[in-house]
């Protein structure tokens, strides 16, 4: 069977190269967004035309969210270890429940997304988000929470794999991933502020505040969306079959090597990361003596770096540097910081001051504002009719690999940073096998030497 991805965008393909929106069918007729109200002329307007401020708010916001949820919790995880009388690694499980619940639900909400449109699963994964939401702030034990932050990932998933299937709907090539750069400065500020605010929240309350404020910020955007965010998918470009071949377009994703490349070399790069913002709480303030605000601001600051590197490469590299050149430079930098990490925490350096695990760890993180994106980019660009599931594979292959690979941190116990270290090494070396093995190999042998 040929690739559904090879048919739509494969190597050669103009989408890959053209810095344009892109072109939308003829307008159809959008339903009001509330009920009795008739649409008006903006309703019936090309999705592109549509694109303002506020939408690209409310999918930053959307992308946010997943941080917003897991960095604003991180400085209470060991208040939670004492309240519930639970050990760290079984607390760090409630991150990880978070995380399964977010790729499996890419899983389903992806196809459903491009059956049905976007704006229907988008609305009902938030209010259970939500829901959810609220019951974590009253669990009275660790495997209840545990539990409802799996279903708060399961909901929450369809904010990720929606957004990222409208921006596909919405722009082609460059243009897409200038608006990814600008998704990520905006998704960007969530981690910034979300571990002081979390900080700032355990001054006034304890830890379930801070989902109280979670769910706030839920039903905000659950509200935005329902008002300002229309219909991007026409009618006529839905997928109308059963949903076993709906799911079968996945298997014609997966069979493009390239695709499959670019996916898992992301995925293993955002375990990396996934890996430190499970660990970093632990190793920052028991480890090396942190209070919560202090971790609150180095955590921060290494979202600044991301976000700051993550513009460099939208507003600059974008359409003057090859893709596959940025992303390679991307994945040695972490590479580097990974085995600097992993010399300073295993004492061949000396005793590790947290000045130099912090200076290793901010590199590390900033140049995921290179590696993601990119990463994210090329592997969309290789389909244009499955938009939804390729961001599906995308969301949940980073989740899933995410959730399964960092409770490795904490297998020696809380006394040590080198398993974190370890870890991270570990999912950067497969992350750059997955680049150069499939990646690379695979588009010299489709395009000749």
């Amino acid at each position: 069977m040929e690739s559904a991805a090879v048919q739509d965008a494969g190597p050669d393909s103009p989408a890959q190269f053209t810095a344009t929106p892109a072109t939308a069918p003829a307008p159809t007729p959008v339903p009001p967004p509330r009920g009795g109200r008739a649409p008006g002329p903006r309703a019936n307007r090309p999705a592109q035309a549509r694109t303002g401020l506020v939408v690209t708010l409310v999918l930053g916001g959307l992308t946010a969210l997943p941080p917003l949820s897991m960095d604003m919790y991180l400085p209470a995880l060991p208040k939670v270890s004492h309240a519930l009388h639970a050990s760290s690694a079984t607390v760090q499980l409630t991150l990880t429940a978070c995380l399964a619940g977010m790729a499996l639900g890419q899983l389903v909400v992806g196809p459903l997304s491009d059956r049905w449109g976007r704006r229907r699963p988008l609305l009902v994964g938030m209010a259970v988000y939500v829901l959810a939401t609220v019951v974590c702030a009253f669990a009275p034990t660790v495997p209840l929470l545990i539990g409802f932050r799996l279903v708060q990932g399961l909901a929450g998933s369809a904010g990720i794999v929606i957004s990222r299937a409208v921006v596909r709907d919405m722009y082609d090539g460059l243009a897409m991933a200038r608006f990814f750069a600008t998704l990520q400065l905006i998704s960007g500020v969530a981690p910034i502020i979300a571990p002081a605010i979390g900080g700032q929240i355990l001054r006034l309350t304890d830890w379930r505040g801070i989902f109280v404020v979670c769910a706030v910020v839920g039903t905000l955007l659950t509200l935005l969306c329902w008002r300002r965010l229309l219909e991007t998918l026409p009618p006529e470009q839905r997928h109308g079959g059963a949903l076993t071949s709906t799911f079968g377009s996945m298997r014609g994703l997966l069979a493009d090597r390239v695709f499959t490349g670019y996916v898992l070399a992301g995925s293993f790069a955002f375990a990396a990361l996934f890996t430190y913002v499970s660990a970093s709480s632990f190793v920052v303030q028991d480890i090396y003596g942190a209070s919560p605000q202090t971790f609150g601001l180095l955590f921060g600051l290494n979202s600044v770096g991301i976000v700051g590197v993550g513009q460099l490469n939208g507003k600059v590299l974008v359409g003057r540097v090859d893709m596959d050149r940025v992303l390679g430079f991307g994945l040695a930098m972490i590479t580097l910081a990974a085995t600097a990490l992993v010399l300073l925490t295993t004492g061949v350096l000396g005793h590790a001051t947290l000045a130099e695990v912090a200076a290793a760890l901010f590199v590390l993180m900033a140049s995921m504002g290179l590696v993601l994106p990119t990463a994210n980019t090329r592997a969309l660009l290789r389909t244009r009719r499955h938009a939804g599931a390729a961001s599906a594979l995308i969301g949940t292959s980073s989740f899933l690999i995410g959730a399964v690979l960092s409770p490795l941190s904490g297998v020696a116990g809380d006394g040590t940073a080198v398993p974190m270290a370890v870890t991270q090494l570990g999912c950067v070396l497969v992350a750059v096998a997955c680049f150069v093995g499939l990646c690379l190999r695979g588009r010299r042998t489709v395009e000749g030497p």
